[in-house]
């Protein structure tokens, strides 16, 4: 049944310039090669970090992962990325896939695990840069240095994102070239948990870049291509280096450890190599945090546009039209957490994650029969059972990833109380809307389309 309801209109057209959204001027929208390499960003940003699985299992069964695994998971979470973002191109993204599967509850829901899944990963990521810079500059290993370049760090990429979207984009282009140029040129006992846990923390967030489908040029064409050319940048960009390294030198299983691509570097073609690798390094974390960050502050403006948030977290600046806002609660939240405890900030950002996927993957299966002939630009080639158990094999290893990977007291407490925190935002905005305190725009009617 066709519907003029508010919220389906923000869907199918761009959503009315309201005083709270007002900018002096129209975005600019993103283009295929800057959505390609913020895709790339949002998921891998080169080879940095993948040295673990090495270690844990063997150059094989690394070699192994890379190869396979993208087939499990990777490439099932694109596909269905792609048909519905080409569906539902809004800002909202899963937030609407959600929304339209199960209703209002379970969409905000999953917005709330997908943005602190997102800001909770943002705040790893300028810890992980002085991890490489302090290996160049030893005055940042810790103390108040340390404290104060993490601060200016944030701050300083926190700022660019804030100049618009389109510039990340193209520095995400020239961040991804500079930071794989670096490459271009018996066992120890398996540690199964850091193996699955470094491939899924290396290939997963493909979901992520649609929350940016509002901002990209024609997102129902541009945004499958997109996915598919970012997973070739993607694998390529984890198997070359891994199969030049694992060749160039005898093996010590156990020194492979995240940033023993430096050291390796180093003995192969000398100190020079070595700091390239580690500059490259920082570029990909720096690229890494752009898109995250992107893919945060547009997840909210969205929401703002669907009525799940008041109107001012679309408020955008009138320098850059960007959501200055949103930018300004994803740093403060990341900032925070980056003077946590980093390997439970991962496990819980993993375990969220895997929450939020398994919901990502009902929600796309009761779509196909719940609205079998809304228009799909781009369609998994597959029938409802097909496609069944293509989610199921990956919510499988999301299953394992739950229940071994990250099984920890404190992983599950913490887990419990965001998810808890979620599910009282969800009341509380309620509550608002009800009493009217702050506004909202009108789009309460459940999503509806032309059956």
């Amino acid at each position: 049944m066709e519907s003029n309801s508010p919220r389906s209109q923000l869907l199918e057209t761009p959503p009315p310039i309201t005083t709270a959204t007002a900018a002096t001027a129209t975005p600019k929208k993103l283009a295929l090669i800057p959505l390609v390499f913020l895709i790339f960003f949002e998921v891998s940003g080169g080879p940095y970090g993948e040295e673990s699985t090495v270690g844990a299992a063997g150059p094989l069964w690394a070699i192994l992962g890379f190869l396979i695994f993208p087939f499990i998971w990777s490439i099932p979470e694109a596909l269905i990325t792609a048909e519905l973002t080409a569906a539902f191109p809004g800002n909202g993204s899963f937030v609407i896939w959600a929304d339209q599967a199960f209703g209002p509850f379970w969409g905000s829901l999953l917005g709330s695990w997908k943005f602190l899944t997102g800001v909770l990963n943002l705040a790893s990521y300028p810890v992980l840069c002085m991890d490489y810079l302090k290996l160049v500059f030893p005055v940042f290993s810790t103390g108040l240095p340390h404290y104060v370049a993490v601060l200016v760090l944030t701050l300083m990429l926190s700022f660019l994102n804030y100049t618009g979207l389109a510039i990340v984009g193209y520095t995400a282009v020239t961040l991804g070239v500079v930071s794989l140029s670096p490459f271009v040129e018996k066992g120890v006992q398996k540690d199964w948990t850091l193996y699955f846990n470094t491939l899924f923390w290396n290939l997963n967030f493909w979901d992520s870049a649609s929350t940016l489908a509002g901002e990209v040029e024609d997102p129902r064409r541009t945004f499958p291509k997109a996915l598919f050319a970012a997973g070739l940048v993607t694998c390529l960009g984890y198997l070359v280096p891994l199969l030049a390294a694992t060749g160039a030198i005898p093996l010590k299983q156990e020194d492979w450890v995240d940033g023993y691509f430096a050291d390796l570097g180093e003995m192969i073609a000398g100190k020079w190599l070595k700091i390239w690798i580690e500059i490259g390094a920082c570029l990909s974390v720096a690229g890494l945090y752009e898109a995250q960050l992107s893919s945060c502050v547009y997840q909210l403006l969205g929401m703002a546009d669907l009525g799940f948030l008041p109107v001012s977290f679309g408020v955008r600046s009138r320098w850059f039209n960007t959501p200055w806002l949103g930018i300004l609660i994803s740093t403060i939240i990341a900032l925070a957490g980056s003077y946590m405890d980093f390997d439970n900030i991962i496990s819980s950002v993993n375990f969220l994650y895997c929450l939020g996927m398994l919901l990502e993957f009902a929600s796309f299966l009761w779509l196909r029969r719940k609205l079998p002939n809304i228009k799909r630009p781009f369609r998994v080639p597959m029938g409802l059972p097909g496609l069944v158990i293509m989610c199921l094999i990956p919510s499988g290893f999301l299953v394992y990833v739950i229940v071994m990977a990250v099984a920890t007291t404190t992983v599950y407490l913490v887990s419990a109380i965001l998810t808890l925190l979620g599910i009282l935002w969800y009341f509380f905005i309620k509550f608002c809307k009800s009493k009217m305190w702050v506004q909202f725009n009108n789009a309460e009617a459940q999503l509806e389309y032309q059956d």
